[in-house]
């Protein structure tokens, strides 16, 4: 495609500096992943960078036109836009052929459950006999082809290449993660999304949002009704809501009561669907299913706690917005896998509970603590941390949580990236020795920490080790990262302490 035919096909407004009938073959915002033929974007803040600095590098890989917001002395056509960054939504998707026309698109956003419910998202979609495509956190699903995410939403140019390569390889279905990172910077823009999900928003993100109403705000971007963010872009969709947050309460009540608005609650509150007579246990959670239509069902699914009620009832409530059996939608839940690092148990021939879960801000470790609790007939020890260059105030918080609720709170390093991982520690301690009575040990290596957390415990005691999740690796300075995956860490501690005590 030509630029200027790209460039009037979205209608940004901008101007051609050079020759606007160059042909396009590809587009990149990166200066090292520019081919021949490229249309380079000059995106502004890109790390601690401005991409119009890398323009030079970008022709000389063979880049024939950029997108820039000051024209640069250099021999190639450039379309002068206000915004760069925002113009790489519409281009690509113009350019892909607006994939997500043809595809049913499930957005997932929230500070907690945004993973479990794309999972179980698109198990009902497969199970309803579409073939759904997967961009979250964990891993990114493409016509059946799993490969590991980079980042929990892509840049807009990334996302409309992979829509078009799910719609090439047969997939007419994508669930996705939506980060507030990705509706603030506008990746997720020009997606016609069919149902957008709101799971809840605690504290998370506040090193990146100046404050809880702006990080609600990026939020709520994903949800203006008929897509009403004009500069977003967003096309339609029905919104499923968790009536239970307060913040979801809220959006709520902006949307509107009517077709475009389905809501849930896990604590049998007046909604769309509502849970009732909520039992769980290690193997999985139970409970009935209230429309608003008065019919009843039964719902099932083997992942244990409360908060998995409510993201089973979010994912029901995307079957209401498409229009999907209930009832077969259910069944499908009960089969629905294990979510990898989403309190994901871990059984290697011991007498006593072991779980890994991602839970990384002070609500959802007091969420998967509470439900550990009642799984826990003994002690329940945590190993946690906090992540470097990211949320600061969160660490006491995280602390005083991991205290007040473990007999045991073991706090040693998560992610320190830039940051000096003692420092970090202190901070979470901080808040931890503010609990009366609390026992706490700091052990700042990690796989000591956990080797630490399993000494004497026996059958109905619970081990929990936090933060990390699925995550394959420790970063550090530099970006430097090392091969840690908890999961199997712990499964290699469990083992060595049973041989020994087998022996």
């Amino acid at each position: 495609m030509q630029l200027n035919e790209l460039l009037r096909a979205v209608d940004l407004g901008s101007h051609i500096s050079g020759e606007g009938a160059v042909e396009i073959s590809s587009l990149a915002y990166d200066s090292r992943r520019v081919e021949p033929g490229a249309l380079f974007f000059c995106v502004p803040g890109v790390g601690e960078t401005d991409g119009h600095e890398f323009a030079p590098d970008a022709v000389e890989a063979g880049a024939v036109a950029l997108v820039v917001e000051r024209e640069l002395e250099l021999p190639v056509a450039q379309a002068v836009v206000g915004d760069s960054r925002a113009m790489m939504a519409p281009i690509a998707s113009r350019f892909f052929g607006d994939p997500t026309a043809e595809m049913v698109v499930v957005g997932v956003t929230g500070t907690n459950g945004k993973t479990t419910t794309s999972f179980l998202v698109r198990s009902l979609l497969e199970s309803a006999g579409r073939s759904c495509g997967l961009l979250g956190t964990v891993k990114q699903v493409v016509g059946g082809r799993e490969s590991e995410a980079e980042r929990t939403t892509p840049e807009a140019v990334d996302l409309q290449r992979t829509f078009r390569e799910m719609l090439d390889a047969g997939d007419d279905a994508c669930v996705m993660e939506v980060s507030s990172h990705a509706l603030a910077l506008k990746r997720v823009a020009s997606i016609h999304f069919d149902a957008k999900v709101f799971t809840n928003l605690t504290q998370d993100h506040l090193d990146f949002h100046p404050g809880m109403e702006e990080y609600f705000e990026a939020k709520r971007l994903l949800f203006a009704v008929e897509g009403g963010v004009p500069e977003m872009e967003l096309e339609g969709g029905i919104s499923v809501v968790n009536a239970d947050d307060p913040y979801g309460r809220r959006l709520a009540e902006e949307i509107g009561s009517g077709p475009a608005l389905v809501t849930f609650s896990a604590q049998g509150g007046p909604a769309t669907l509502s849970a009732r007579g909520v039992t769980y246990d290690a193997t999985g959670s139970e409970f009935a299913c209230l429309g608003s239509d008065g019919v009843e069902f039964e719902v099932r699914t083997p992942l244990p706690a409360r908060f998995n009620v409510e993201n089973a009832l979010a994912a029901l409530g995307v079957g209401v917005a498409l229009e999907l059996d209930l009832t077969a939608a259910a069944a499908a839940l009960e089969d629905a896998e294990q979510v990898p690092g989403r309190f994901e148990s871990i059984h290697a021939g011991q007498s006593f509970g072991a779980i890994v879960d991602y839970a990384h801000t002070p609500d959802s470790l007091e969420n998967v603590l509470t439900a550990a609790r009642e799984l826990t007939q003994g002690r329940l020890v945590t190993v946690f941390g906090c992540g470097g260059d990211r949320d600061r105030d969160k660490r006491p918080l995280m602390g005083r949580t991991g205290a007040e609720l473990s007999d045991l709170a073991i706090i040693t390093s998560d992610n320190p990236r830039s940051e000096d991982p003692a420092g970090i520690i202190e901070q979470v301690r901080v808040g931890a020795e503010g609990v009366e009575g609390a026992e706490i040990v700091v052990i700042e290596d990690r796989r000591e920490a956990i080797s630490r957390s399993l000494e004497g415990l026996t059958a109905g005691d619970t081990v929990v080790i936090a933060g990390k999740g699925h995550e394959q690796g420790q970063e550090f300075e530099q970006g430097r990262k090392i091969p840690f995956d908890d999961r199997e860490v712990l499964r290699d501690e469990i083992e060595a302490r049973v041989g020994q005590e087998g022996g």
